[in-house]
């Protein structure tokens, strides 16, 4: 069996792979090999899932096999593992807390809180692996904050467990954390905005107004527009 084979057998097997397994790291660079791989999932009717963001890379169906395998219009698309309601649910609020923040922190090349404040290129660093940049969660502060909205203690605790065990998050102790699959199997560009524009929208709102004003701006307001008319606010 060639390299392609092989890594498809594997992901096949193992649901992912870490990007830095000897296999991925070469079709991740090797063109002629990605391209091998491309093209015998898609007569399969699957696709390699990766993200620059991620530190794992999967498999997913095809949009004509989706359709096709989960019903027609793919109505089950979002929850072909079956997952309760509850625990989609918990799979968005995680997603939400873990992977916005983290995902901030890598577009900015910031590897923990605070550094690189004073950075004139930040740009110019490498972007931070996700085990780097990905924050952890409190048990107790997420079962505070929305236990009563996701099912109390002992659905919120059958849900994580659930949610382990495909792969989205990863337990230590009283501590959660970014799975393999919580970062690439979840859609960024189509998830981000219904919540920060949609879900999460007032309450950021009410954030930003409550929050005090940056010495920068404050010092810019005090400065009267030439033009006189007023700048919109976002």
């Amino acid at each position: 069996m060639d390299d392609a084979a092989l890594l498809i057998a594997e992901l096949l097997t193992r649901r992912w792979l870490p990007r830095s397994h000897p296999r991925v790291k070469r079709a991740l660079v090797d063109a002629e090999l990605f391209a091998q791989v491309e093209q015998r999932l898609a007569q399969s009717g699957l696709r390699f899932v990766d993200s620059i963001y991620a530190d794992h890379v999967s498999l997913a169906l095809l949009p004509p096999a989706q359709n096709a395998v989960l019903g027609e219009g793919a109505l089950d698309a979002n929850n072909n593992l079956d997952l309760p309601r509850d625990a989609q649910a918990l799979l968005v609020v995680l997603w939400a807390l873990i992977v916005l923040p983290k995902r901030e922190r890598q577009t900015s090349r910031t590897e923990a809180e605070g550094d690189g404040q004073n950075d004139f290129f930040p740009g110019a660093k490498p972007l931070p692996s996700a085990r780097l940049v990905s924050p952890m969660l409190s048990y107790k502060t997420l079962l505070e904050d929305y236990g009563n909205q996701l099912g109390k203690k002992l659905r919120l605790d059958a849900n994580l467990k659930l949610l382990e065990r495909h792969g989205f998050i990863t337990r230590r102790q009283d501590e959660i954390g970014e799975g393999p699959l919580l970062d690439v199997l979840l859609d960024y560009d189509v998830l981000a905005p219904r919540i920060l524009d949609g879900a999460l929208a007032d309450v950021l709102a009410r954030e930003r107004a409550a929050a005090p004003p940056a010495p920068d701006a404050a010092a810019a307001a005090a400065i009267p527009s030439s033009s006189g008319s007023e700048t919109p606010t976002a």
